[in-house]
């Protein structure tokens, strides 16, 4: 029992800590406990639904490619696995905020959708943490965690703007943003999978170079997006 509690207290840092990171970056005015907590916890619903989709997916896929080829791998990265996570991430990020009196600045879009993609991700965390133990989740808080808040911050930035751009009446390019807000995550994480797969010479170093440039854009995307926010209700 104790070493259980030892293992997903180690799951749960580091999500926390990035979640705080994300909220105190917040300048203008700080989103409400209420709302961050219910954010939270639809990311925790969000993976539930993935896992239902991703199961569903991966029936299909083996109808439409054979395991172990480059098609298999690429649909199951970026398909079964990329758009069933950050597809069901959006949907409950914008079925929670989208129409909330709280949306009112830019940068809360970055708020939100980190705390939905931390929500899923410390749930998930747990799960492989009491599954394989506690060098998963050291693992796991130096990739998949932080990896999961960068998809966030990507989504989160053309969420705050398809918010801002709805406001002022721009339909057509709150839709696009819109688009983005799902399509660059989903890719993003998609390599991201599918480089971890990789087993050929130097593949590791691949990896580690595309976790590096992931996690410096995300920092400067947070750090800008802070600086610039702007209130937009």
């Amino acid at each position: 029992m104790t070493y259980n509690l030892i293992l997903i207290v180690a799951a749960v840092i580091p999500a926390v800590f990035l979640m705080l990171k994300a909220y105190r970056s917040d300048r203008l005015e700080p989103e409400s406990p209420a709302l961050l907590w219910r954010l939270f916890k639809a990311g925790v619903f969000s993976s539930l639904i993935a896992l239902v989709l991703e199961r569903v997916g991966s029936l299909l896929l083996g109808v439409v490619a054979d395991q172990g080829t480059t098609r298999y791998n690429v649909l199951l990265y970026f398909v079964v696995v990329a758009l069933s996570e950050e597809g069901a991430k959006y949907f409950l990020l914008r079925r929670n905020t989208w129409n909330s009196p709280e949306f009112n600045c830019q940068y809360d879009g970055v708020v939100y959708a980190v705390f939905v993609s931390l929500g899923f991700a410390l749930w998930e965390n747990i799960s492989y943490v009491l599954q394989y133990g506690f060098s998963t989740a050291f693992v796991r808080a130096v990739t998949a965690i932080p990896g999961h808040a960068c998809f966030g911050v990507f989504m989160g930035v053309f969420y705050g703007l398809a918010r801002r751009e709805a406001n002022w009446k721009q339909d057509g390019l709150s839709r696009l943003y819109r688009i983005l807000a799902v399509l660059l995550p989903v890719l993003l994480h998609g390599a991201y999978d599918y480089i971890a797969s990789m087993e050929s010479a130097g593949s590791g170093w691949y990896f580690v170079a595309f976790v590096a440039v992931l996690f410096g854009l995300s920092f400067l995307l947070v750090s800008r997006a802070s600086k610039r926010d702007r209130y937009i209700a």
